[in-house]
């Protein structure tokens, strides 16, 4: 994997620990902020998992702020803003790149996929050249459901050669269309792509050809069946009129 990984658009990040003002306070306090030292990401695949609260999705909107994209999604050429909440935590990493520069990329984030939408829609009023909506499949993302809208950027607008940063992306997205997505991610690996996945997903994560980084007590790297989500969901499955009974007690 060595050439590959001089090759991959990503290589890690890394936290300028020396420039944090105080661990105590918000967002240097989050797990996965004060447990960062350097990250290495996998050049194909790389999974960030944990529970809710742990910083999963700040760290990476902080990668792809640092990288040049616009925070709340889209790619690079994006700049809206409908409110500036997000951190200033891009300023105290560094990204190390690869040899190679992605030849695509998107930030596409569950939290404010409906801005994206609106930005999309209000550019292509404008009237100003080619309808940008017509990369994301030919019809306006606010007229198709959450679900197939989102996976109609995935579908349409991802070219590959690129750099992919997903913020849970399953949250729109039914077992079966995450299946689907599983497979358009491959093709998209297979077409010199490379994805750092934020996710809840054990169906996404199950991507074989990947890292996953599990918080808990700081990054472990761990085995897809080794994860906290698989175990969960799988004892559940396996054991769920039990499970319920225990979890229904009075």
């Amino acid at each position: 994997m060595g050439l590959q990984k001089i090759n991959q658009y990503l290589r890690s990040v890394e936290l300028c620990r020396s420039k944090v003002p105080s661990f105590s306070q918000y967002p240097f306090c989050l797990q996965a902020v004060s447990s960062l030292t350097t990250l290495e990401f996998h050049p194909k695949v790389t999974f960030i998992v944990g529970e809710n609260g742990t910083g999963k999705s700040t760290i990476l909107e902080a990668i792809a702020a640092a990288y040049g994209f616009n925070p709340e999604g889209g790619t690079i050429n994006f700049n809206f803003s409908t409110r500036s909440t997000h951190s200033e935590l891009h300023d105290y990493i560094k990204l190390v790149k690869g040899v190679w520069r992605a030849e695509d990329g998107f930030f596409l984030r569950a939290e404010s996929f409906y801005n994206l939408a609106s930005n999309i829609d209000d550019l292509d009023e404008g009237g100003l050249g080619a309808r940008l909506v017509d990369s994301y499949g030919g019809t306006s993302l606010h007229e198709q459901s959450h679900g197939e809208a989102f996976l109609s950027v995935f579908i349409n607008r991802f070219g590959g050669s690129g750099l992919y940063i997903l913020d849970e992306p399953e949250a729109a997205l039914s077992p079966m269309r995450q299946l689907t997505m599983l497979s358009r991610l491959h093709q998209l690996v297979q077409d010199n792509s490379q994805f750092i996945i934020a996710t809840h997903s054990p169906i996404i994560m199950s991507y074989p050809d990947s890292v996953i980084y599990e918080l808990k007590n700081g990054y472990t790297e761990v085995a897809y069946k080794d994860t906290e989500h698989y175990q969960i969901m799988k004892r559940f499955i396996n054991n769920s009129d039990k499970m319920l009974d225990l979890l229904m007690e009075e």
